[in-house]
């Protein structure tokens, strides 16, 4: 190892946001942080994990339902519906 070519190695001082103070090696002295060990959510277990398994099988299923919606033959009585509703809509418009 060559000499004076090292940053000197110290036992730094690391403190949280949360004041949690603890001491680690480091070339720093001390280094402030904003989240640690005992304020991580993961740490913690206050984070909540998702289940994502089945996810792409829910979405498949859905995008069949989609396209098997645009393909159904429409009903006559909802269009029937439609165009009446449609009707008095723009009756009250030119009112």
């Amino acid at each position: 190892m060559k000499k004076n070519i090292h940053p000197a190695y110290h036992d730094a001082k690391i403190i949280c946001a949360c004041g949690n103070v603890f001491e680690v090696g480091s070339t720093i002295k001390e280094m402030k942080v904003e989240i640690c060990s005992a304020c991580h959510p993961i740490y913690t277990g206050k984070k909540k994990v998702m289940s994502t398994t089945g996810r792409v099988d829910r979405f498949k299923k859905l995008a069949e339902k989609a396209a098997q919606k645009k393909t159904a033959p429409v009903k006559k009585e909802r269009v029937r519906k439609a165009k009446a509703e449609t009707k008095k809509v723009v009756s009250k418009k030119k009112k």
